[in-house]
């Protein structure tokens, strides 16, 4: 029998005169176009010179492709498309902004951040062990370094006094924090995740391009990289002994612990600026992996100096917290006024060694490009070394000799920010000098004369090319491998053996090393092969046993809840909005064709200004009803200055924005496209071209709305679990919804419109028990029946005794796992409203009686509202409870 090859997929011999299997090497060699003379090429491990062939594939490659055989390489355009499928499954994202519309409380020209999906590549960076050995120790003698250099700037300052790092451009940098001055972290380490970007020169060896020092991204992408390509590819990672990931993951967590003044009981989050932030998703996958809570800085107080975290059931204590906040934006007391990313008194919790901030804040000038000259004589002082991993060659621009020097070779050169923005100083993109023409040269010069210290001239490199798979060939595109570096907690360093490689996003593009995600870049895993044991840790959870499940209750953060109260409250809110402007506009329609009685009018104005369908500025429906018309369907776009259904509905989709963990995808998308098509609709129907705008097309864009809504609210009702974020979110409906049908019923009665028949009408449709009434009581128009089913009828779920119920129910449920909280609510829910206890006999008899009692319904859910918010989202009531100290 022949012989089988490892790419043979049959177990029966071969036919005679089948042809031979291809060659997967040769398939490569032959798909590989030419990389641009100059660069290093990972796939030939050389450089290309004009006038000589390429080389042929580097070895690490040859064992690559040989892994897969002829078929692994056939399969190479559909293992791309399954990654795309994978990446996509996993709502992998990168946000960017884009031109769409405002959120609630933004003005029209900020722009929203649009989820772009994670542009993942197939082809991972391979690095071989002896490779990696140079970059691991010169890693860890920078990180050193760099921990070294935030000891003495925050404490003795000798490399100031000594000149060896210039006070303009420390003291001056806007993220160099005076308030952190003296201060002393737990066990002296002051940065405890750092990030340095890569990339191979000519010469073969790797130099740094920059380095994250404050709040480094990419190490939750680094997992979903490797999760998705590992399996594209399980021969050849297995068989290239490619390093595993957790055990650094592990050892960052036990580190952090080790620092902390709570050791292994420390609580660890990881602060994030928010769905809004263009790393989002990477921060959740990573605090899901690592199995701490993923917390903004709303979810968070200092009480005492001390840092909890805020939940239902009352304050818990923090000790580690894991940042991805910038460092001007971490504390409004004492930094930025006007932020709300962070957290008031938290600077003066770090200063009293309260909580370990990983990395502490302050450190986020260590990144300036204008040091990068300056880093081998502060090696030779603090560390009496010399770095052995190179950097591209930079030159501050305030330092005049230099710039003179330099200024007539401007076009030689990319010139860079020093500084990051702020109020005192500016940034700007990486300007490529040799793209610009001789006036924009001229002026260049000009602006670097004016502001010296601003700018930073690197010089140019021919960064290293990556192969990726496109269109059945293996294209160059130039790359930076971004590698971390983690404490170990006793002033030592290890480093991830991996990375975030990023690729360009087409072939030879003038910007160099400077590549990002957020302009367009591409992603790519990084394979570090060992020639020693492959790590087995894993840090995938162990599965459940029935005794872990026993009397499980997981915590619903602050945050969360209140978001969950106001998705409540909007999606009732846009439904009652859209259900009460459609009634109004068919009224006032009617009342100008003389279809309904002009008393109507006063009411119908009262009810849309009470409940933000007009706005102030909108004339009385009784002196000028078409011009009330008119600014009623203005006022429905979200952009009008009025809280009408337009506003309801971006300000439903700003809380489903910040609740996207604890949604599933339909019902995001649903709330999303509802916004989204109400608007799109309706500008349409209002911009046509006419004298007035067609009423009937209105009223429909109107009613698809309210059926959305009815979908929503569907979701929420059945679709989604029932813990005490749910009954919060269901509180908030049942308080908009009273708050609204009180106020209805009450304004009726108190205009002595009820009973009429354009007000009995209204009045059914807005409780929308038009039918119920009709198949119970049938043409009646009494006072009696119709309170009976709006006020009285417990099956009726949009009567007020039904909501009241239900209101209380939801309320004491809450407070069922706590004894002191329990007597609280029960207090709460006895001032609530009881309209079973409001005798039909007398309230019909006596409308202003029934009016008095609706008006105390409305205060009392208000202030039940308010309660709830500085019990549980607030922590201002009850602030003595403590879950974890």
């Amino acid at each position: 029998m022949t012989e089988l090859t490892p790419s043979q997929w049959s177990l029966l011999p071969d036919e005679p005169g089948e042809p031979a299997t291809p060659d997967p090497l040769s398939l490569a060699a032959s798909a590989a176009l030419r990389s641009r003379d100059g660069h290093f090429y990972e796939l030939t491990g050389q450089v290309n010179h004009p006038g000589e062939p390429q080389a042929g594939l580097a070895e690490r490659w040859q064992r690559f492709f040989a892994a897969g055989g002829a078929a692994g390489w056939q399969e190479l355009s559909a293992k791309a498309l399954r990654v795309q499928r994978r990446v996509l499954e996993d709502g992998a994202s990168y946000n960017v902004h884009s031109d769409g519309p405002p959120l609630p409380g933004q003005g029209d020209q900020e722009s929203a951040p649009l989820a772009r999906h994670w542009p993942l590549e197939l082809l991972p960076m391979l690095i071989a062990p002896d490779e990696w050995r140079d970059i691991e120790s010169g890693i860890v003698q920078r990180a050193r370094l760099l921990n070294a250099v935030m000891a003495d700037t925050y404490g003795e300052r000798r490399l100031l006094q000594q000149g060896l790092l210039p006070a303009s451009l420390v003291l001056a940098h806007p993220q160099y924090l005076r308030a952190m001055h003296g201060s002393r972290p737990p066990g002296g380490v002051h940065l405890h995740v750092l990030a340095f970007d890569l990339t191979r020169c000519a010469d073969g060896h790797w130099w740094v391009v920059g380095q994250r020092t404050q709040a480094a991204s990419g190490l939750g992408y680094v997992l979903e990289n490797r999760l998705i390509i590992a399996q594209q590819f399980p021969e050849a990672f297995r068989q290239m002994a490619v390093q595993r990931l957790a055990a650094s993951y592990r050892d960052l967590m036990q580190s952090l612990m080790r620092l902390s003044p709570a050791g292994e009981r420390s609580r660890v989050a990881l602060l994030t600026p928010g769905p809004r932030n263009e790393t989002y998703f990477e921060q959740a996958f990573l605090a899901r992996y690592l199995g701490i809570t993923l917390v903004e800085g709303a979810d968070l107080t200092v009480r005492a100096d001390k840092v909890y975290l805020k939940t239902l059931t009352g304050l818990e204590r923090v000790h580690v917290l894991l940042r991805r906040v910038d460092d001007t934006w971490l504390d409004p007391l004492e930094l930025r006024p006007d932020s709300i990313l962070g957290v008031p008194g938290l600077l003066q919790a770090a200063r009293s060694g309260e909580v370990v901030i990983a990395n502490s804040p302050g450190a986020g000038w260590l990144e300036s490009p204008g040091l990068t000259a300056f880093w081998p004589g502060v090696a030779e002082s603090l560390l009496g070394e010399e770095l052995t991993l190179p950097a591209i060659q930079s030159w501050w621009c305030g330092e005049e000799s230099a710039w003179r020097t330099l200024r007539p070779r401007l076009a030689q050169f990319i010139v860079v920010p020093t500084f990051s923005a702020s109020s005192t100083t500016r940034s700007f993109g990486p300007i490529v000098a040799a793209e610009l023409n001789d006036g924009q040269l001229r002026e260049l010069a000009e602006r670097i004369d004016a502001d010296p210290t601003a700018y930073t001239l690197q010089a140019r490199v021919k960064p290293t090319k990556q192969p990726v798979w496109t269109r059945g060939a293996l294209e160059p595109r130039v790359a930076v491998l971004r590698v971390f570096a983690m404490t170990d907690g006793h002033g030592g360093w290890t480093v991830l053996p991996g990375g975030l490689t990023r690729v360009a996003p087409k072939r030879d593009p003038l910007a160099d090393a400077w590549l990002s995600i957020q302009r367009g870049s591409l992603s790519a895993d990084t394979w570090v092969m060992t020639d020693g044991e492959v790590d087995a840790t894993t840090l995938l959870p162990q599965p459940l046993q029935a005794t872990d499940l026993r009397d499980v209750h997981w915590t619903v953060t602050s945050r969360a809840a209140e978001n969950l109260f106001w998705l409540g409250r909007y999606t009732e809110r846009a439904e009652n909005s859209a259900r009460l402007a459609r009634h109004v506009i068919e009224a006032s329609v009617m009342v100008q064709r003389g279809a309904m009685p002009p008393p109507m009018l006063p009411l119908l104005d009262t009810l849309a200004r009470k409940h933000g369908l007009v706005g102030a500025a909108a004339p009385e429906a009784a002196d000028d009803p078409r011009g009330f018309e008119r600014a009623l369907l203005a006022a429905l776009l979200p952009g009008s200055g009025a809280t009408s259904v337009g506003w309801n509905l971006r300000a439903l989709q700003t809380c489903a924005q910040a609740l996207r963990e604890r949604l599933s995808p339909e019902s995001w998308r649903l709330i999303h496209e509802t916004a989204a098509q109400f608007e799109q609709h309706l500008r349409a129907v209002l911009d046509r071209p006419g004298p007035a705008a067609p009423v009937t097309d209105v009223l429909n864009v109107l009613a698809r709305a309210d059926t959305h809504l009815a979908a929503i609210t569907g979701g929420q009702t059945d679709r989604m679990t029932r813990d005490d974020g749910w009954r919060l979110l269901s509180i908030g409906r049942q308080i908009e919804r009273l708050s609204f049908l009180a106020d209805v019923l009450a304004e009726s009665f108190a205009q002595d419109l009820a009973l009429t028949e354009d007000g009995f009408a209204l009045l059914l449709g807005v409780f929308d028990s038009t039918i119920t009434y009709r198949a119970q009581f049938q043409a009646r128009r009494e006072a009696p029946p119709l309170l009976h089913l709006l006020l009285h009828d417990t099956d009726n779920p949009r009567s007020l005794a039904w909501v009241a119920r239900t209101l209380r129910d939801r309320f004491a449920k809450l407070a069922r796992h706590d004894p002191l909280t329990q007597d609280w609510a029960a207090d709460v829910t006895a001032m609530l409203p009881q309209p079973l206890a409001w005798p039909l006999a007398d309230i019909a008899a006596n409308p202003a009686a029934l009016v008095e009692h609706l008006h105390r319904s409305v205060d009392e859910v208000t202030e039940l509202s308010s309660l709830i918010s500085q019990r549980y989202f607030a922590h201002v009531i009850g602030a003595e409870q403590r879950v974890w100290q």
